[in-house]
């Protein structure tokens, strides 16, 4: 196939660059702000649509963030390119403080605590509600007896706090990603501008002067004839 890698990505080789990029999250970082500020449309609006992708990164649904981003932008009535942009502000970098300051919101707002279990770590409830799920999709298969007990201890002490508690901080950091960008962006497109009208400007000033020369060739041929 004409678009095919000619170096066929491994699993893990896919997993290296996703928690650390090509070049480095720096680089990622400089290349989506790059991109952002050259969008096509006023500061205000890509500002909405980032964001609404920030809000989304909040959200613990992480293999649903580029949808939530774009639903998100479409009711603000932002850039929905932006919203996709601004979902990068999840990366393994920030997922951690993200998850910690949702979760303390989260059981804040509800008035409760993560329990503590002895026997079960923060990520073993992960696993036990992720070897629920294939246990119980399994035994429903085969007709036999369920357990949600992990599943229900996953879903009451993390996903639903971290469901609730992320939408006051991902309101705040979306806010204040929102007013810094503007006058960023702003300031962006107008130096662009002025860069894109100082070259027309050479452009038509080279042009007109090619075009006075080439008179007056003309009339100087026309003068010895």
């Amino acid at each position: 196939m004409i678009f095919k890698r000619r170096d066929p990505k491994t699993y893990l080789r896919a997993v290296v660059e996703f928690l650390w990029p090509r070049g480095g999250w720096t680089r990622a970082f400089h290349y989506v702000r790059h991109r952002l500020r050259r969008l096509p449309d006023s500061p205000e609006r890509i500002a909405r649509g980032i964001w609404a992708g920030v809000f989304a990164a909040f959200t613990p649904f992480y293999t649903l963030h580029f949808f939530i981003a774009i639903f998100t932008a479409k009711v603000m009535r932002g850039n929905m390119l932006a919203s996709l942009m601004g979902t990068f502000f999840g990366n393994p970098l920030t997922y951690v403080p993200i998850a910690v300051a949702s979760l303390q919101t989260g059981h804040w707002l509800l008035g409760t605590e993560m329990e503590a279990n002895a026997h079960r770590s923060f990520g073993g409830k992960f696993a036990d509600a992720a070897w629920d799920l294939g246990h119980n999709l399994k035994a429903v298969w085969m007709g036999q007896e369920t357990d949600w007990r992990g599943i229900s201890v996953f879903y009451f002490e993390i996903f639903f706090p971290y469901m609730i508690g992320g939408i006051i901080p991902g309101i705040v950091v979306g806010t204040i990603c929102y007013y810094i960008s503007v006058p960023l962006i702003r300031a962006y497109q107008h130096r662009r501008k002025g860069v894109i009208k100082a070259k027309f400007e050479a452009l038509k000033a080279k042009a007109a002067a090619k075009a006075d020369a080439k008179r007056k060739a003309e009339d100087a041929t026309a003068q010895e004839k």
